[in-house]
């Protein structure tokens, strides 16, 4: 996470302010694919997967889990846990709050991540790629393709979108 030098640092006022905003907004979100978007949008992969395994840590260390069955469920090392267990300690009510709030979730609908992918396109690029080959392909060349996505025993989202690409653009040729 990022580090501030004194230059950037806000009163104490400012910085309160901010946090309460940042608070209330986080609080408002109250439909699970809205929050997922919305922590997608502000985060890291590092950074999530780091707050992800601290929260699981505290559910797990909360729940009388042994360090060493944390440190090999979740491949983090006992300096880690015995940080969260201090926390839980010192003043872990927040996340006891959380832990108790958050139960299980049942299976939801996958948020809709479109916006990620013109944002971060480099992330994607194979995904990208293979659409405009597609798009640039002969009719030849596309019932080649077609062959292939039908010969597939398992298809995932992205396929079953290339394999709508590979009929419309087929169908309009």
């Amino acid at each position: 996470m990022a580090k501030y030098t004194r230059k950037q640092q806000l009163g104490q006022g400012k910085e309160t302010q901010l946090i309460l905003d940042f608070c209330k907004t986080v609080s408002s979100l109250t439909r699970l694919d809205d929050a997922a978007l919305f922590i997608r949008d502000l985060l890291s992969k590092q950074e999530l997967r780091m707050l992800a395994k601290r929260l699981k840590i505290a559910k797990l260390l909360i729940e009388g889990k042994t360090y060493e069955g944390i440190c090999k469920e979740l491949k983090v090392s006992m300096g880690t846990v015995a940080r969260i267990n201090v926390w839980l300690v010192q003043s872990g009510e927040g996340f006891r709050r959380a832990v108790n709030k958050s139960g299980d979730f049942k299976e939801v609908d996958k948020p809709r991540w479109h916006g990620i992918k013109r944002k971060y396109p480099m992330y994607y690029w194979p995904e990208i790629l293979l659409k405009e080959i597609i798009y640039s392909a002969n009719k030849k060349q596309r019932e080649r393709l077609k062959k292939i996505i039908d010969s597939l025993e398992e298809k995932t989202a992205v396929t079953k979108e290339i394999d709508a690409i590979i009929s419309k653009t087929y169908n309009t040729t």
